[in-house]
């Protein structure tokens, strides 16, 4: 989840994609995806204006080749025939969220972890609630997967596109394991 060391002012498209759990919004460069969130999602706004901050532009409507590929990458997600994304991403956040983050991708499609594992994982055990806070500020859902943390009681808790959506996205998931399993 390198920084981009071009395309970033070449080319920025912002456009919808509906999928099996609801309206999207994606937004990429001409060379990384940088957001993929909810369209109905209170924070969508302030996740926009950080990204154009963070991009040096505003975004456009429009497609590009990446939004072309995790189109296709989602399909096959969401028909069970994928587990791991190949579309590249670029998450600017603070040294602390990128941590989280490429802490979340490290976590195997069929499976879950807590907040305080992932804690305990980047060297923070104390900071729990930071994990959530930066878990809740993750503008690329589904491909950095934020829906695979869950409370330490094993309860669903805390997702930005509403918890029915995260059981979803766990039961794709775990139906996509127990398919693989039985071959």
């Amino acid at each position: 989840m390198a920084a981009p060391t071009s395309g970033l002012e070449v080319e920025r498209a912002l456009t919808g994609i509906v999928t099996p759990v609801g309206e999207m919004v994606a937004a990429a460069t001409k060379t990384h995806l940088v957001l993929f969130e909810f369209s109905r999602r209170h924070m969508l706004p302030l996740q926009l204006q950080r990204l154009e901050a963070a991009v040096g532009s505003e975004l456009v409507p429009g497609e590009s080749a990446i939004i072309v590929q995790l189109r296709r990458e989602l399909d096959e997600y969401f028909r069970g025939e994928r587990r791991e994304f190949t579309v590249p991403l670029y998450a600017p956040g603070t040294p602390f969220q990128m941590k989280v983050w490429n802490e979340l991708l490290r976590i195997p499609p069929g499976t879950t972890t807590t907040y305080s594992r992932v804690a305990s994982a980047i060297g923070h055990p104390t900071a729990v609630r930071a994990v959530a806070r930066a878990n809740g500020d993750n503008r690329i859902a589904i491909l950095i997967p934020c829906h695979r943390v869950i409370g330490s009681d094993g309860s669903l808790t805390g997702y930005g596109g509403g918890l029915s959506r995260k059981k979803k996205l766990l039961d794709l998931e775990a139906r996509a394991t127990e398919l693989k399993l039985e071959l």
